[in-house]
This record gives C-alpha cells, sequence and structure tokens, in this order.
C-alpha cells in the first residue's frame, strides 16, 4: 500500500531525531492519522518536545509552542482583541492556538481556566473571543505534554480535559545503546536539522480519508464495545470509558491498520491501542491503588476477560 510507504518515510524522518522510540512514534502519528489529540505523560528531559517539533517537520505543519505556567492567560491561547485608534475599532490578534500543531508544554501547570481554554479547540477546531467564533486552520492537532501528577507545581488535569486526548503516551527513559548515539549525534549538530518534510497538509488529508475507510466488521466492533463496556462494570473502576473514548478506540484501529498495511481492522489493532486509549479515561476505586502499575494490570486483567471474535 502506497499509504504505508508515506507512513514509514514520516516516521523514518522523525526518528532521526528522537532514537529508540519507534513504537510510541508509531502510535503517536496513528493519532495524528485518526484526527486526535495526543498526551505525552513522563518526566522532563526525555525528548517531549523534540518528538513535537520532528513531526512538525516532518509534516509540514506550523509550529506553535507554549510553555505553561500559572500566569499564562486564556487570550495567551486563543487571542484577544486590541481597540485600534485610527479605524476606531476592535481588531483580534491571533493566540498561540492559531496554528497546525499546538505543543502545550507540562499543560497541568497551568491554571484550570487556562487548560480549560483549549477545550474548544480540540474538539471543534475553533476558537471563541468577544462571542465571536473564529475556525482554527487544518488540520490541527495538539501534543500536551503533564509531567506525573504530584510532581512540584502541577495539578490534575479536569476529566473533560483528559476525554479530549485521543491517546496518553509515555516516551520513558532511552536505552543505552539510543543515548549514546544521541551524545555523539549532538556533537555533530541538532539532529533536529536533519528530519526533512516528507508529508504536506494534502498527503496527511489523503492518509487521514483512508484511515477513515478502513473496514471496521461487525463482530470486531462487538469486541470493542465489549472492552469498554468491561470498564463500566467493574467494581475497581468508578468512572469507566466514555462514548467519546468508543469512538477514540474505533478511530486509532482504524488508523493502525492502515499503517499495518490492511484495509481492515482485526482484533489485535483494538488490543493494540485499547490502554493508550482508555487508561488516562478512567476513575478508579481507592480500593484498586493509585499506582500506574495497578491500572495497567487492571486493564490488563479486562482485555483477558473478553473473548476476541475468531475471523475467517
Amino acid at each position: 500500500m502506497k499509504e504505508q510507504t508515506l507512513i514509514q518515510n514520516i516516521l523514518s524522518q522523525v526518528q532521526k531525531a528522537v532514537l529508540g522510540k519507534g513504537p510510541v512514534l508509531a502510535k503517536v502519528l496513528v493519532a495524528i492519522l485518526a484526527r486526535g489529540h495526543v498526551l505525552l505523560e513522563d518526566i522532563p528531559g526525555v525528548g517531549k518536545t523534540t518528538l513535537a517539533l520532528a513531526f512538525s517537520k516532518a509534516l509540514g505543519l506550523r509550529y506553535q509552542r507554549v510553555q505553561f505556567t500559572p500566569d499564562v492567560m486564556p487570550s495567551d491561547l486563543t487571542g484577544f482583541s486590541l481597540y485600534n485608534r485610527e479605524t476606531r475599532a476592535f481588531e483580534y490578534r491571533p493566540g498561540a492556538l492559531m496554528c497546525n500543531l499546538f505543543l502545550a508544554d507540562e499543560l497541568n501547570r497551568a491554571t484550570s481556566r487556562t487548560q480549560s481554554a483549549l477545550l474548544e479547540a480540540m474538539e471543534e477546531g475553533q476558537v471563541t473571543v468577544d462571542g465571536v467564533s473564529r475556525p482554527i486552520a487544518q488540520p490541527f492537532i495538539v501534543i500536551a505534554t503533564q509531567n506525573p501528577v504530584g510532581a512540584a507545581g502541577t495539578q490534575p488535569l479536569p476529566d473533560s480535559q483528559l476525554d479530549r486526548f485521543a491517546v496518553r503516551l509515555t516516551l520513558g527513559y532511552p536505552s543505552r545503546q539510543a543515548e549514546t548515539v544521541m551524545i555523539r549525534e549532538h556533537q555533530l549538530g541538532n539532529p533536529l536539522d536533519q528530519v526533512e518534510q516528507a508529508a504536506d497538509h494534502a498527503a496527511l488529508e489523503q492518509l487521514r480519508r483512508a484511515a477513515d475507510q478502513v473496514y471496521l466488521s461487525d463482530e470486531v466492533l462487538e469486541y470493542l464495545l465489549s472492552l469498554i463496556s468491561a470498564t463500566r462494570r467493574d467494581a475497581m473502576i468508578l468512572q469507566g470509558a466514555s462514548p467519546r473514548a468508543s469512538l477514540a478506540l474505533a478511530c486509532v484501529s482504524r488508523a493502525l491498520a492502515l499503517a499495518s498495511g490492511r484495509d481492515y481492522v482485526i482484533p489485535e489493532d483494538v488490543r493494540a491501542m485499547f490502554s493508550d486509549v482508555i487508561a488516562h479515561r478512567l476513575i478508579l476505586a481507592p480500593k484498586a491503588g493509585a499506582t500506574e502499575q495497578a491500572r495497567t494490570e487492571l486493564l490488563n486483567q479486562l482485555v483477558r476477560s473478553v473473548r476476541a471474535p475468531r475471523l475467517h
């Protein structure tokens, strides 16, 4: 499939700057193809910002970045109206969201009011300033980073905001080999300078349309919904996956199938993305444990409890 070749070319360019993280990079691109937004949760310094910059270059996207602190205001994101004395009228000054790829760096250090300014942009692709709604140029992708909950100066993201992210991913520390190569390459210059554009807006939209057309059979859809239902029935989960989560899981499963060279979804696609799509949306009961390991194990148990269909 020509789409698979293009996807591999995009990933090859991003991997010039982000070493040893092929599976995570593939899932980020899958989320982008599914028209979703990405949440990266990790400690500082593992390459989250580099990842976003590399994707913006490889996809030819106009990029904006905001380092979130408590003094960042909603108008910094949405823009504001400024009075022009010459014309005697208010003129709109665009905010940071007026771009194609927006990096919200350390989003959970911002105030709740500023965090909520992202919601309309992420869900509807527009911002509203002084009662006037203004569309954001498409494609529009948010890649947000957050420090682990409990780190100094952070506060948890609200449930409604977490539900807008198609996937939550973690980069983690690089392998010894990858870190060695990284240090060597930085002696020769910034690896981001080696990243070249592999696709333009039209090519990205073509990939997205191809992902939309990937076939999702009734059997696989029933399997997907059974997994979602399991999160709503489990005694260890206070708040299960929402219908928005169901849509996200279906979309990223289609995109993963496309990236794998297939025009149909198989149960393995759903299983491969289930935890990344669902984990950050759940509210666990206190007895389930507060650690990420407990959350992962609980989701693994749910997957094992639901029988996958056999496709003929």
